[in-house]
């Protein structure tokens, strides 16, 4: 399968309850995550990380999908055409 850039936004609405599952999921992955930013929202009392990955849709799918599986996470994601 052919590898495509992409991007992958995650909420995480209690990153002290959260943050260890994320961040093992993220490592698992780390070979294919080209960027990560991540932004702690007080005001809002969340965080959200933006990723820059460069993989397959299998890959993509079975990133989201753990990621999603974590309570208190909401994650969007997009690859591009080619």
């Amino acid at each position: 399968m052919e590898r495509r850039l992409g991007f992958v936004g995650i909420v995480i609405e209690n990153r002290h309850k959260s943050a260890d599952a994320v961040n093992h999921v993220l490592s698992e992955y780390g070979d294919h995550i080209r960027a990560r930013v991540g932004m702690p929202y007080k005001e809002r009392h969340c965080s959200v990380i933006t990723l820059v990955v460069d993989m397959t849709t299998d890959e993509l799918g079975g990133l989201t999908g753990k990621l999603g599986a974590i309570d208190g996470i909401e994650v969007r994601s997009a690859l591009a055409k080619r």
